[in-house]
């Protein structure tokens, strides 16, 4: 199954979902990938510098790596395509607007939003009225 393309079916039918938990993002050292694996980590990239990894709080605070403050992570449930054009500008434009700060992450079947913890209820109520807006006018 290869996803959604067409935007405007993408941000009325985005279903936003704020996942349990409060998340961080930790600067690990570039040769730390089994360590890493071992925290069982929500995600992980691998970048010049070393190795992103995003961790529930209390695992990150374990680790003495370097660490964001906190987030919370809403996942979209729509089947979005990694080929689909203009859904992350539209989701971080809108969260933008409010003043909130946005980490998207996009996966295979999902796109994830990480906000800081203290606005996740605002960008929940955010992303929900962009996808009604757009159901309205599909």
């Amino acid at each position: 199954m290869s996803g959604v393309t067409d935007l405007q079916t993408l941000l009325a039918t985005l279903e936003p979902k704020l996942l349990q938990g409060e998340f961080v993002f930790a600067a690990a050292p570039p040769d730390s990938m089994e360590a890493c694996i071992l925290l069982k980590p929500l995600g992980v990239f691998a970048e010049a510098e070393g190795l992103t990894v995003i961790l529930p709080t209390d695992v990150g605070a374990k680790t003495g790596w370097p660490l964001s403050s906190p987030c919370r992570c809403i996942s979209m449930t729509v089947h979005s395509s990694l080929e689909a054009v203009g859904l992350t500008a539209a989701m971080a434009g809108a969260l933008a607007a409010q003043g909130i700060s946005a980490n998207v992450i996009a996966g295979y079947y999902h796109d994830h939003i990480f906000v800081p913890a203290k606005d996740a209820e605002r960008a929940i109520a955010t992303l929900r009225a962009l996808a009604q807006d757009a159901a309205a006018t599909r």
